[in-house]
């Protein structure tokens, strides 16, 4: 097997764990309020100025550099949505939580590694090329957003999704790794998806009290 397959069959009981989740069970039920959705939009918006900062410093990298996809960065659509869920002083109703404190401190530690960076990107990039926009399709469903505000953050304007997640994985089995290697991109994408797992954990006091 490629690397991509071994990563992914690594790591894959984890990625069923972050999908097994109770807010993401209530938001796609229907059962939260705009502002408990643009809870976990806030929660992505502090995440993903860490990662794509950690992809701009990341950009001329020998290694790191293939992963480095500028077309991907998510705070311009992080903003639109954030904006259309909360008004334009949306920076007055959003903090990180600790559970995001924790992944951004992470992303931070390992920022200048390139296993590392691989690692958090891979984890969130290639879940919202895929289930994401399954969630997008049900979040315009239940809220009405269309693209311009809302949902933007599950838009992507790279052409053929499938063919772009074929690209990714290409340069995964590219990568010059021994077993050490590999091995230490798994332990850090296992890493990434029980801190992600823990930020929606952390979201779900808002789905008990719309039980």
């Amino acid at each position: 097997m490629g690397f991509s397959e071994v990563l992914r069959a690594a790591t894959w009981s984890d990625h069923a764990s972050a999908e097994d989740d109770g807010y993401l069970k209530s938001l796609m039920a229907g059962r939260l309020s705009p502002e408990a959705y643009g809870a976990m939009v806030a929660q992505h918006y502090f995440a993903y100025l860490a990662l794509d900062g950690a992809a701009k410093a990341l950009a001329d990298h020998p290694v790191a550099g293939a992963f480095v996809f500028p077309e991907l960065y998510r705070e311009e659509a992080l903003v639109r949505d954030l904006t259309t869920i909360f008004g334009a002083n949306w920076a007055d109703h959003i903090e990180p939580s600790k559970p995001t404190q924790t992944l951004v401190a992470r992303i931070n530690q390992v920022a200048d590694r390139p296993g590392g960076y691989i690692a958090h990107h891979y984890t969130r990039y290639l879940g919202d090329l895929s289930g994401g926009q399954f969630i997008r399709m049900e979040l315009q469903k239940i809220y009405g957003y269309g693209r311009g505000g809302g949902v933007d953050f599950y838009y992507f304007d790279i052409g053929s999704l499938p063919r772009f997640k074929d690209e990714y994985r290409r340069r995964l089995d590219a990568l010059d790794l021994d077993e050490a290697g590999q091995q230490r991109i798994i332990r850090e994408t296992k890493l990434a998806y029980q801190l992600n797992t823990e930020v929606l954990g952390d979201l779900g006091r808002l789905a008990r009290a719309a039980a």
